[in-house]
């Protein structure tokens, strides 16, 4: 297990999934960065971290790219961009990544947490995603999703993004998880 005071939780503070990561850290004493710009409405705002224009630049992704790897189309608005960089600070930063959403049939998570997901399979991280609809774990491995039963956070930086609509069985899932992973 891990020492909750060694370890960081890498996210961007929105609410549902980011919202909840972000309290269960706080209760296990787990030090908090969440990315965040200016605009944006982030419900955590402990370790809040704003992004400057200028870091915001270092992770620009082109929407024409993302929109081709998720297979559907994403708004040009400007502060979807930056939501976007926002995500590659959170994925870059930490050693691991969990979502909670539901995965596709395609292989890729629904909605913006899709890009969460799948920069992190860019950036060769472990993946774990908690499928509300299947009600289960899975991990992304050799391009595929393999379930997985009781994961645990096995590096001390480690990364968590998904849905805002996070179900009773989602929210069990993540404390079960903390509660596997962490020593109290």
């Amino acid at each position: 297990m891990l020492a909750p005071k060694d370890c960081t939780l890498f996210s961007g503070g929105a609410p549902g999934t980011e919202a909840f990561f972000g309290a269960l850290a706080e209760e296990y004493g787990i030090q908090e960065v969440n990315f965040s710009f200016e605009g944006h409405q982030a419900e955590r705002t402990r370790g809040l971290r704003v992004l400057t224009t200028d870091e915001l630049a270092l992770k620009d992704v082109s929407l024409s790219y993302v929109s081709r790897l998720l297979k559907r189309e994403y708004t040009r608005a400007p502060i979807f961009r930056k939501v976007l960089q926002s995500i590659c600070w959170q994925v870059s930063n930490g050693y691991e990544v969990y979502v909670v959403g539901s995965i596709l049939e395609d292989g890729t998570v629904r909605g913006g947490t899709g890009w969460g997901a799948e920069f992190a399979k860019i950036c060769n991280k472990p993946l774990r995603v908690f499928d509300q609809s299947k009600n289960g774990w899975f991990h992304w491995e050799n391009n595929i999703w393999v379930p997985e039963n009781d994961p645990v956070i096995r590096h001390r930086l480690f990364t968590a993004t998904g849905t805002r609509f996070l179900e009773k069985n989602g929210k069990a899932a993540v404390e079960a998880l903390f509660a596997r992973s962490f020593a109290r």
